[in-house]
């Protein structure tokens, strides 16, 4: 039995078209990836205020300009055009004040990570200045902390050093190495 003519065009068809048709469907390895990626969720918040409190006592107050939050398998918190925090005592009276051009908060370490003209004040004017500063409310008593170069003016001398760590109300810092000469006065050596 003879095969019809229109059975013989749609058989010239299959057999040209359909290889055309799967060459043309190929995606690269890179393709595929990009296709398949998850892809990361992220939030946008303009002029934020947080207020921070444990045991339900302010313990800070945050302002940002902008954040951005980050849906990825670690979630994270970006401030990229600025950050300031007021911390307070358990009367509410400011002990410190903080200032960064970046910030990152490491949702799960409970960290901070401030960059780029860091500066924190005290009550008694002594003002740290760095270019990389943590900020972790884990470590009580120790919460600022950094291993890069400091630079500390206090209202009679002003010492450089690398390495600080400092509690949240920045009255007790410790530099780490201390760089250069230091004024003592002579009521502060021993008898």
């Amino acid at each position: 039995m003879p095969v019809p003519k229109n059975n013989l065009i749609i058989l010239g068809l299959v057999v040209w078209v359909v290889p055309f048709i799967l060459n043309s469907c190929e995606n690269s390895s890179e393709q595929i990836k990009a296709l398949t990626s998850r892809r990361i969720g992220v939030e946008e918040a303009k002029m934020v205020l947080i207020d921070y409190a444990t045991a339900g006592k302010a313990k800070a107050k945050v302002s940002a300009p902008k954040m951005l939050h980050y849906q990825d398998t670690v979630p994270y918190f970006e401030f990229p055009a600025s950050i300031h925090a007021d911390f307070y005592d358990s009367n509410m009276q400011v002990q410190s004040r903080m200032d960064a051009r970046y910030a990152r908060y490491m949702q799960t370490e409970n960290k901070v990570f401030l960059r780029d003209s860091v500066k924190v004040i005290n009550t008694q004017g002594d003002t740290l200045y760095c270019n990389e500063l943590y900020w972790d409310r884990s470590k009580v008593g120790h919460e600022f902390y950094t291993d890069k170069p400091v630079r500390i003016r206090t209202k009679t001398q002003i010492i450089d050093g690398k390495g600080l760590d400092s509690p949240q109300d920045f009255k007790d810092w410790h530099i780490i190495e201390v760089k250069g000469f230091l004024k003592v006065p002579n009521s502060q050596f021993p008898g």
